[in-house]
């Protein structure tokens, strides 16, 4: 049974904050209304686009690091691809050093170029038709909501938000977004694989009957890391070497496992209503290489069953770790009364014959964006991916609050909490690694 009274220690607020807030949230209750039916309106995914028609694309970038510049690259191969044109015209960043190195593969004019924690303000006083977010996920929120107050379509990295008060405040502006008919669209690219949108049809049409569990993983080795240099400060430290810090990354389980909890969420038809896990760090252990984020976390996630709250819930094993020496593996599995798949190209049935996808691949990263592009031609704001990748930046988020606590957490304790991470203030000066959280102690 779900504790709806347990509260981390400082990580979960119980006081309600969203009984005047704009923004709509799929709770527990209106998941069980929804059922089946909802689940078969999502498994439907991002409509295929019509081949181009000679557009030409103006495409202003925000975060100029390795992830920015690549997905400037995917805009400009999607509209070539089209039989259309796409230029980068500006680009912002903090550090001038990527900015320059932008404005040099682009070819971008100077006077579009900016530098600063401001840097994209300047930017979105441009005329451009869409708008690449690519920093760090802590800068995400506000960045979003300056694009969508400036009218303009976005593709939007994911995860969207390192903390609650981010995902609600991204939530309130992608029905901004709606009510403007903006296009928007996540970097959760398994929803713009072919093979992984036949896949949430055929479950949602009841190919492997009702679901009664899943799981996914994300276990991998390290990844990058910058040291520190004694001519940055403390601050531009952090930045440059972002993933290791919670209030910069969310930490990897939100950071790189949102990708196979966005599957679970999206062929689930909801997110979950509970979570308990538990998490550590026994390999990065030093503050000056990792921060304060974990190298491992495994989470039971609870999801409602579309009947309502006497029939069992749906449990979800999500699992994540960046280890080297391990054993690796990416994937996503759902079991059903009649069947099973890996959510990527197979169907199980039980006592009859399954499916295997044949078609062409594609490449996700640059199919986003056409998917993007096809719906800015098209002027109708039917594509709006906000608040799916915002309930699974939140799901992940989740995650991490039963881990670093040790206790149950609920979808609305969890989404109540109004604490945010990060400083006050944004400028390159000195600036403290926080706590390694631990498990089952008071913050």
């Amino acid at each position: 049974m779900v504790n709806r009274t347990m509260v981390s220690r400082g990580v979960l607020s119980r006081r309600a904050f969203l009984r005047r807030s704009a923004l709509h949230t799929v709770t527990a209750g209106t998941a069980y209304a929804a059922g089946v039916a909802r689940q078969k309106a999502l498994a439907l995914g991002v409509p295929r686009p019509p081949k181009g028609s000679g557009r030409k694309f103006k495409v202003a970038l925000i975060g100029c690091g390795g992830r920015g510049t690549d997905a400037a690259r995917n805009a400009l191969e999607a509209a070539t691809k089209q039989g259309d044109q796409a230029n980068i015209v500006a680009v912002a960043d903090v550090f001038q050093d990527r900015v320059e190195r932008a404005r040099r593969i682009f070819h971008v004019d100077e006077k579009n170029c900016f530098v600063g924690f401001d840097a994209f303000q300047k930017l979105l006083d441009l005329e451009c038709d869409y708008v690449i977010l690519a920093t760090p996920p802590h800068f995400r929120p506000e960045h979003f909501h300056a694009t969508v107050r400036a009218e303009r379509h976005i593709f939007t990295e994911s995860p969207v938000a390192v903390d609650a008060p981010g995902v609600r405040r991204f939530l309130a502006a992608g029905e901004y977004a709606k009510a403007k008919k903006l296009s928007v669209v996540a970097g959760t690219y398994r929803r713009h694989q072919e093979q992984y949108r036949e896949v949430a049809r055929r479950v949602a049409e009841g190919a492997i009957g009702k679901i009664i569990s899943g799981r996914c993983y994300t276990n991998m080795g390290g990844l990058w890391s910058v040291a520190p240099n004694s001519m940055w400060t403390d601050m531009e430290w952090q930045l440059r070497n972002w993933l290791y810090f919670t209030w910069l990354s969310g930490d990897h389980v939100v950071e790189r496992h949102i990708h196979q909890l966005d599957v679970m969420n999206w062929l689930l038809g909801r997110h979950p209503i509970a979570a308990r896990g538990i998490g550590g760090r026994q390999v990065r252990t030093g503050k000056k290489k990792y921060g304060n984020v974990y190298d491992h976390f495994t989470t039971e996630l609870v999801y409602a069953n579309p009947k309502g709250p006497s029939h069992p819930p749906v449990r979800v094993t999500s699992m994540c770790r960046q280890i080297d020496g391990c054993w690796n593996e990416i994937s996503e599995e759902l079991i059903g009364t009649a069947g099973s798949t890996d959510c990527k190209s197979r169907i199980f049935a039980n006592g009859a014959a399954g499916w295997e996808w044949s078609g062409a691949q594609v490449n996700p990263y640059v199919q986003a964006h056409i998917d993007l592009q096809a719906s800015i031609k098209k002027d109708d704001g039917q594509l709006n991916e906000a608040e799916s990748v915002a309930h699974s930046t939140m799901t992940a988020i989740l995650c991490r609050a039963s881990c670093y606590s040790g206790r149950e957490v609920t979808w609305e304790e969890a989404l109540n909490n109004k604490e945010r991470l990060g400083p006050d203030q944004y400028e390159l000066g000195p600036l403290e690694i926080a706590d390694v959280p631990m498990p089952g102690t008071p913050m």
